[in-house]
C-alpha cells in the first residue's frame, strides 16, 4: 500500500500509523493529538454525521470509502449518541478529499469545526481505496492516528504505540458508552419540514425498558413512534431493577467493544430477564449478548461489516433487505443451541444476522433496522417486537409492513 499522500504540502500534518509499521501521511483535520484505535472502513454514501456519532464506533477510526465527506455540513439533529457531551462515537476519521464548504439548508456548522468540538482526530488526502483494499486483505488493523498542526511527529514512538495496543478483543466499552443514570425518552421520528415530535407519557400505550450499552437515538425514536414510553437504564443495571420498572418489553441496545467482555456482567442479567414472559428484543451488541446468554459463542470478524448497502435475508418472510451494518464481532451460527433459530443471514458472507427463541417472545438482529438505508426495509422489526407486547396483552397485531 502506498504510504505517500497524493496532495502537495511541505510536510504532512497528520499520520495514520498501523501496527505493522506502515505510515500513511495526510493533511490533518479536526482535533489535534493522537489516539490508539482499530481502523475500519464504511461504504455508506450518506449519513456521515450519524456514523461518526454512533456509539458502536467507540474505539475505532472510520475510513470513508465515499470520497467527498462534509459537503452538507453538520447540524444538531443528526447526532446518534445519547450523551453527546461525553462524545461517544468514532475517535478518528479518514477522508480522501479535503472538506468543502457546506451546502445544505440544514447545515449549522462546518464539519471541520464540528470534528474539533467533538475531539475527533482526522486526516484527508489519503488513498482510501488502497487502504480499504488493504483492510479487506489483511483485516482491520490496530493503529495510531495523530494530528499536529506543525507536522512534528515521533514516528518511532507512534509505531511502538500502534504495535503495543491490545485491540478491541477483551475490551468492554459499553460501560463508557452507556448512560450514567436512568432517563425517560419520548421523542418520536423526524418528519420532513416539521422536525421531531414527542410522545406524551400519559398517552403511551406500552412501557419498554432499554438496557443502554451505547444506544442510538433513532432506535428510541422508533419505539416512541409506536406508542412506547422508553426508560433508558445503564448497562450495569440489575435484572431486579429492570423488573421493578414493570416493563411491557425489554430492549438490549447496540454498543461498542467485545460482547464477551461486556457479557461478564450483562449476560447473567439477560439470563434472568429471558426467564420471564416479557418480550425481549436486541440489536447489534444486544444481539450478540443475547446469543451468549442463550449459550452461543461470538467471534471476532476479519474486517467486520460497516456500511449501508448490506443484503440480509429474513428467513421468516423470505425477503431480502438492504440494511445498515456496524459490527466487528458476530454470533457463531454453528454454536447456536437447540431451540434457538437463525432468522437472518448476511448474503455477503453467510454470517449470522438474527435469532429467536422457539416458542418464546425473544428475538434479536445484528443489523441496524433504525438506520433506514432501504429506506425502511427493516422497520418491521420494531412492529414485530411491539406485536409481541400486544399479543401478551391480548391486543390485535399491527401490520408488520
Amino acid at each position: 500500500m502506498t504510504a505517500t499522500a497524493p496532495w502537495t504540502t511541505e510536510k504532512p500534518t497528520a499520520l495514520l500509523v498501523l501496527s505493522d509499521g506502515t505510515v500513511i501521511e495526510g493533511k490533518g483535520i479536526g482535533a489535534t493529538g493522537k489516539v490508539q484505535a482499530e481502523v475500519v472502513f464504511n461504504t455508506a454514501l450518506t449519513g456521515y454525521e450519524e456514523i461518526m456519532t454512533d456509539p458502536s464506533y467507540l474505539g475505532q477510526i472510520v475510513t470513508f470509502t465515499f470520497p467527498h465527506i462534509g459537503n452538507i455540513g453538520t447540524n444538531d439533529e443528526d447526532i446518534e449518541d445519547l450523551t453527546p457531551a461525553a462524545r461517544h462515537g468514532a475517535v478518528g476519521v479518514i477522508f480522501k478529499a479535503e472538506i468543502t464548504e457546506p451546502s445544505n439548508y440544514r447545515a449549522a456548522k462546518h464539519l471541520d469545526a464540528w470534528l474539533k468540538a467533538r475531539g475527533i482526530i482526522g486526516l484527508c488526502g489519503v488513498d482510501t481505496r488502497a487502504l480499504t483494499a488493504w483492510i479487506r486483505e489483511n483485516g482491520s488493523p490496530n493503529a495510531v492516528i495523530a494530528h499536529d498542526q506543525n507536522g512534528v511527529f515521533d514516528v518511532e514512538t507512534l509505531k511502538a504505540e500502534a504495535k503495543a495496543w491490545s485491540g478491541l478483543e477483551g475490551l468492554d466499552l459499553a460501560k463508557i458508552a452507556s448512560s450514567g443514570q436512568s432517563s425517560q425518552w419520548a421523542q418520536t421520528p423526524w418528519i420532513w419540514n416539521e422536525g421531531y415530535g414527542e410522545l406524551a407519557p400519559e398517552n403511551a400505550r406500552y412501557h419498554v425498558v432499554c438496557l443502554d450499552y451505547g444506544v442510538k437515538r433513532n432506535i428510541l425514536r422508533l419505539f416512541a413512534g409506536l406508542d412506547c414510553k422508553v426508560t433508558v437504564m445503564p448497562a450495569t443495571t440489575s435484572a431486579e431493577d429492570v423488573l421493578a420498572m414493570q416493563p411491557d418489553g425489554i430492549f438490549l441496545s447496540n454498543g461498542p467493544g467485545d460482547p464477551a467482555a461486556t457479557g461478564e456482567y450483562a449476560v447473567p442479567v439477560i439470563q434472568k430477564l429471558i426467564k420471564t414472559d416479557i418480550p425481549v428484543f436486541g440489536i447489534c451488541l444486544g444481539h450478540q449478548m443475547l446469543g451468549l446468554a442463550l449459550g452461543a459463542k461470538t467471534e471476532k470478524m476479519h474486517q467486520g461489516h460497516h456500511g449501508a448497502n448490506h443484503p440480509v435475508k429474513d428467513h421468516t418472510t423470505g425477503k431480502v433487505e438492504i440494511v445498515s451494518m456496524n459490527h466487528g464481532f458476530a454470533v457463531d451460527t454453528k454454536s447456536l443451541p437447540d431451540g434457538i433459530e437463525e432468522t437472518h443471514v448476511s448474503l455477503f458472507d453467510g454470517t449470522n444476522c438474527g435469532l429467536r427463541v422457539a416458542g418464546k417472545p425473544i428475538f434479536s438482529v445484528q443489523h441496524h433496522p433504525e438506520a433506514s438505508p432501504g429506506p425502511q426495509d427493516s422497520h418491521y422489526l420494531f412492529r414485530r417486537f411491539v406485536n409481541l407486547v400486544r399479543q401478551k396483552k391480548g391486543e390485535e397485531a399491527l401490520a408488520e409492513r
